[in-house]
Formats: structure tokens, C-alpha cells, sequence
């Protein structure tokens, strides 16, 4: 089918919506709603057989949804109403949750159901959340509601046609999550979430209220908060189970966050946003001790190891264990973003882990983000820009060149969640990379204005060829983790929920590290890149792409400096970008069988080598 995704914006989920269909040979095109775009004329000009919302902040016109069947994917179960759906399912403390694909009408929320599917809520921030297990319920619900309207005999349920304590229509599909009973609210429609809900008293608030008001608004709308004389919006939360102090007094920094006492214990905040000012352009957030600079007063830095094995009841944003002949070095970056000061540190841990007694390293995040690469927003708030941009992408640069360059072990990219421009790169340095079933890859740089680094030239067309390599670049659109698979982005697809995947990646690495041919290749690697200097040194791919690089830095004009300013400001775009609103279809081969994965590790890991 030809279907047109109207969304306010290209978000994760949208992004993964578009890349899931178009993998099911839909064409698919994106329309963006925004101001001063007639989204009827828009419409009219696509032609499509079906609409998908998959993230939309306003109604649809009746012009639209009265000539067109509009599907409105609704995070929250069937009667379930409201702008603020997941804000409410954290701060009540839900243990369960679901996503509705509904029909729209002239009521928000109230249309026929054409699918609905449940999922669980584990205790991490919102937008962690809604990357994973309601993007996994989402897309499981979009696909059958597109199935079913395929199908052209499908009925869709009428909320008021459900049970009165407005079941799920499919109650088939909650029995197979396993999740127990599925949540029925009530058909209600409950307001926007404000920061008089959202506010904390510190001086009343346990720690695990904190923790869930701040879950609640991440990473958007934060909460708001007075801090050292002035208003802060607090991004994200982390508890600390030793540090105590005076409610609401800070205590301590760590690697750019801030530890702030609660009534019975205390919080890491890792960042933080300056309130708006009347007139003033939009803030945006920084790490937390970067953002209150001269503010912040003498506080002890609490740093961890290099390497905190298992750091019990504090944060920590990067960490390490080893399990047997096998070390995993994990880190969390808010954002995916990795800021210079965060290369370092992880380099550092790297070399540390390679210090290590191990066969087997694996690299990467848990649940969420793999990395995004470099960090726009610390490099906007530099007093030189373009100068912090150099450091931070020389930065990234040396961790691609530890990892790529690295012939004593196998090193494994483990791809929790999503990953954009650099930060693929980051994972393609990998002898292996092991991506879970629900992320999506950028594999580009352009939207950004730039030509990429991290030795892009060298892995990229080595995995996929030289004209896919291109056309990744060119087209700039995203890729599921099944069509990464496809064109040799990634060598194995771990088909699991956000929360098992670091079981099964362990289970697959411990099988790796314990394969007689995993000697042989690690002997091989060597001398691959003795063979590879003497032909062509990847020390000159990465001279190649950083003058190129440095160029577009030191010109004031490049129109880097205006995109990065206006995606780190969210600044809307006037009009839906052209390599969007283009109907596209996924152009890969398919699936080679044994490199996916269900369940726990299979006899042996068959694999592809980076050399």
C-alpha cells in the first residue's frame, strides 16, 4: 500500500514506523504537521490509501479524517485519553501499560479501535520507555492494524462498544504478552500533566517520589525546580543509597551530574535546562555542572573507577563487569549524545577493560541508546563552537581508532537501542555488532550539515559496499534493525525485549568467547591490519575526513552552525524536508536466518569479521 505518515514530528517512534513498513514493501511518505502547512492540501498531494499517526500532538483536521481512514497511535490502553499518557502511567506508579491504534474522529482519543497491545513498565525515565517497550507494543499494533485494514474485512471495535470498564479489543494479544491482566481503565480523558503535579518538595518527597516525578518528565517536559537562585527544568534521576544531607541541599558532582539530598536519601541529576526567559531563545540541556557554571558552589567530586564493577546504589554512567573470559563495558549517555569530556572517559575505561584478562569485549548500552555521536549541545553552549566541535569529534575519533585498531581480543558493539551518525560508526569499529530486534540506525551525517568522521569511509562501504554506502549517506533516511541485518550493517539480530537483551548478549559472547575458532581470529586480526597499513592505513581515512571536517568548523557561514543551533533549540521546520515527504520503499536482500537470534544463544555464533 502507498501510506502517508502524518506525525508532529520525526521522532524515534515515527522513525521506526516508517522503517518497519517500508520493510513490508509499503511505500511509505512522512508529512509533518506543522504551522502554516495545510495539511489537506498536503494530503490530497500524496494520495495515500491510508494515513498512520504515529506521534501527533494535534487533532486532525475532519476534511482529512473524514475522506481517509486515519489510524492514531495512542500511548495508553483502550480508554485511555489525554496528552500526557505515559507522564500519568509513571507518576501513579503503573506497573502495566499499553498502546492503542485507533481510528480518528471529531473526540481525541475516542475512535474506533483497530488494534491495541499491552506492555510492561519497568522503573526507567519516560523516554527510555518509549523508545523500548511501548515503541515494541506500537509497532506490534500499527503492523496488525495495517494488516487488518489490508485485509479490507476487519471491523474496528467502538470504545463504547467494549466492556464498561473499556477492555482491550484484543485480549488475545494480552494473554500472549504474559503480562498479566491487562490494565482497563475507565473511558476518561485526563488533562495535561503541569508542574503543579509534577513539582517536588523536597522536604516531603522520599526518594522514590523524586525518582518517579522525574522519570515522569523525561525528557520532556523536565521538572521544574528552584535551584542556586534561579529556575531549572531537572532532566532525568538516579538514586544514591550513601550520600546524605540536608533536603534539597546538593552534595556532590559526578562526571557532569549533580547529587541532590532527599528526605530519606538522595538523587543524581545528570542534567539540567534554564527556564525560558520572555524574549529570549529557547534553552536547552547541558550536563548539570555545565549548566550552572559559577553558580554552583565548592562541592567534592565523588568520581568512581575506571572501571565500577557493579557500583550497588549509585550512578554511574559508564560501568564494567567480567563474566568468565568475557568483560562487558556498559555506558549511558543522556541523549545517546557523547560530549568530549565523555569520549575521554569512556576511552580511558576501554583501555582499562583491554587490560583485562578477557577473550571477549562487548561494548555498549543495556536497554537504550548505543550513541548518537558527538554533543551538539555542549558544543552550542562553547564560547567556541566551532573549536569544541574539532575537540569533540577528535575525541570520538581516538575511541573509533581503540576499538578499530584493537587485535588482542574480539571487541562486539552490543546495540540496545538506537543509534544515529557517529554513533553507528562507533559500533561499526566492532569486530561484531549485535543489534536488538526494536532499534533503528542513521547511518548518516548530512542532515546535520557535515561530512562524518570516525573512519566512516573505511567500515562502512568494507560492510555494505561503496554504493550503499552512498545511498545510506545520500537518502539520510533511518533503517530497522532487520534491514540493517539485510545490507551487513550488523551481524546479528537479538529478538528480545528491551529488558532481556543484556542476558542474551551475554550468553552469546560467554558461547563466542568459548569457540575454538575464536583463537584463530583473533590471531587473524593482526594480520588484517598489518595488511591494511601497508595498503591503505586507516590513519588516512581519518586525516581525509577530518580536513574535510575541519572546514566545515572553521566557516561561519557552513550551515552547520544553523542546523546544530536549531536541533539543539528544537526549532520546528517550516515545511516537511523533501527526503521525507518522497514515497519510499525498503531496498534490501533478504534475511540470512541463522544471524537472528530468539531466545538464548544458539550452538554457535556464526559471524562476520571486521579484520
Amino acid at each position: 500500500m502507498h501510506i502517508l505518515l502524518l506525525a508532529s514530528a520525526f521522532n524515534s517512534l515515527t522513525q521506526r514506523t516508517h522503517a518497519e513498513l517500508r520493510d513490508r514493501g509499503h511505500t511509505v511518505a512522512v508529512e509533518l504537521a506543522l504551522p502554516g502547512n495545510p495539511l489537506p492540501e498536503a494530503v490530497r498531494r500524496h494520495a495515500p490509501e491510508l494515513i498512520v499517526s504515529p506521534m501527533l500532538r494535534t487533532a486532525i483536521p475532519e476534511e482529512v479524517w473524514s475522506a481517509h481512514t486515519c489510524l492514531v497511535v495512542h500511548p495508553g490502553p483502550v480508554g485511555d485519553r489525554g496528552p500526557s499518557s505515559l507522564d500519568w502511567a509513571i507518576h501513579e506508579g503503573a506497573d502495566r501499560w499499553g498502546v492503542t491504534v485507533l481510528q480518528a474522529d471529531a473526540e481525541m482519543d475516542a475512535g474506533d479501535v483497530w488494534a491495541s497491545v499491552p506492555c510492561r513498565v519497568p522503573p526507567v525515565a519516560k523516554s527510555e520507555l518509549y523508545r523500548g517497550e511501548i515503541a515494541d507494543a506500537a509497532i506490534e499494533a500499527v503492523l496488525l492494524a495495517v494488516e487488518r485494514f489490508a485485509d479490507g474485512t476487519y471491523v474496528p471495535l467502538r470504545q463504547d462498544r467494549t466492556d464498561t470498564a473499556g477492555a482491550c479489543a484484543d485480549a488475545d494479544a494480552y494473554a500472549a504478552a504474559d503480562v498479566g491482566a491487562a490494565p482497563r481503565p475507565s473511558p476518561r480523558t485526563r488533562p495535561y500533566l503541569d508542574q503543579s503535579v509534577r513539582r517536588i518538595d523536597w522536604d516531603e518527597d522520599s526518594t522514590q517520589d523524586v525518582l518517579r516525578k522525574l522519570r515522569a518528565a523525561d525528557s520532556q517536559p523536565g521538572v521544574l525546580d528552584v535551584l542556586l537562585g534561579g529556575e531549572w527544568y531537572l532532566h532525568g534521576g538516579h538514586a544514591e543509597s550513601v550520600l546524605r544531607g540536608r533536603p534539597g541541599e546538593l552534595l556532590a558532582t559526578r562526571a557532569g551530574a549533580i547529587c541532590r539530598a532527599t528526605r530519606d536519601g538522595a538523587v543524581w541529576i545528570p542534567e539540567l535546562r534554564p527556564r525560558r526567559v520572555p524574549g529570549q531563545p529557547p534553552t536547552f540541556k547541558l550536563p548539570a555542572v555545565r549548566a550552572l557554571g559559577d553558580r554552583l558552589p565548592p562541592l567534592p567530586e565523588h568520581a568512581l573507577p575506571r572501571l565500577p564493577e557493579n557500583p550497588h546504589g549509585t550512578w554511574s554512567d559508564i560501568r564494567y563487569r567480567e563474566e568468565g573470559n568475557v568483560g562487558h563495558l556498559s555506558f549511558s549517555f543522556p541523549g545517546g549524545a557523547m560530549s568530549t569530556d565523555q569520549c575521554r572517559r569512556l576511552l580511558d575505561a576501554y583501555r582499562e577493560a583491554c587490560a583485562r584478562p578477557t577473550t571477549v569485549l562487548v561494548l555498549g548500552g543495556e536497554r537504550d541508546f548505543f550513541s548518537n555521536g558527538i554533543h551538539l549541545g555542549v558544543i552550542e553552549a562553547a564560547d567556541d563552537p566551532g573549536a569544541e566541535s574539532w575537540a569533540n569529534i577528535n575525541a570520538i575519533d581516538d575511541l573509533v581508532e581503540a576499538v578499530l585498531t584493537r587485535t588482542d581480543r574480539l571487541v562486539v558493539s552490543a546495540v540496545a537501542g538506537n543509534a544515529a551518525a557517529g554513533g553507528v560508526m562507533l559500533a561499526l569499529a566492532a569486530d561484531e555488532v549485535w543489534c536488538r530486534s526494536g532499534a533503528v540506525l542513521n547511518p548518516h551525517y548530512r542532515l546535520m550539515g557535515l561530512y562524518g568522521s570516525e573512519y566512516w569511509t573505511l567500515t562502512l562501504p568494507r560492510r555494505v559496499g561503496a554504493a550503499t554506502a552512498e545511498r545510506l549517506m545520500d537518502e539520510a533516511l533511518p533503517v530497522s534493525s532487520a534491514s540493517a541485518l539485510r545490507l551487513g550493517l550488523v551481524d546479528r539480530l537479538v529478538d528480545c525485549g528491551p529488558d532481556a537483551f543484556a542476558g542474551e548478549v551475554a550468553a552469546l559472547a560467554s558461547r563466542l568467547a568459548s569457540l575454538p575458532a575464536t583463537a584463530a581470529r583473533i590471531s587473524a586480526k593482526k594480520t588484517e591490519l598489518d595488511r591494511l597499513e601497508s595498503t591503505t592505513p586507516p590513519a588516512g581515512f581519518r586525516e581525509r575526513e577530518l580536513a574535510l571536517m575541519r572546514r566545515t568548523f572553521d566557516d561561519p557561514d557552513a550551515p552547520y552552525h544553523a542546523l546544530r543551533r536549531s536541533f539543539v533549540r528544537k526549532e520546528r521546520p517550516s515545511h516537511t524536508p523533501p527526503h521525507l515527504g518522497t514515497a519510499r520503499v525498503a531496498r534490501t536482500a533478504a534475511v540470512p536466518s541463522a544471524a537472528v537470534v530468539t531466545g538464548t544463544a544458539p550452538a554457535a555464533v556464526p559471524s562476520r569479521s571486521n579484520g
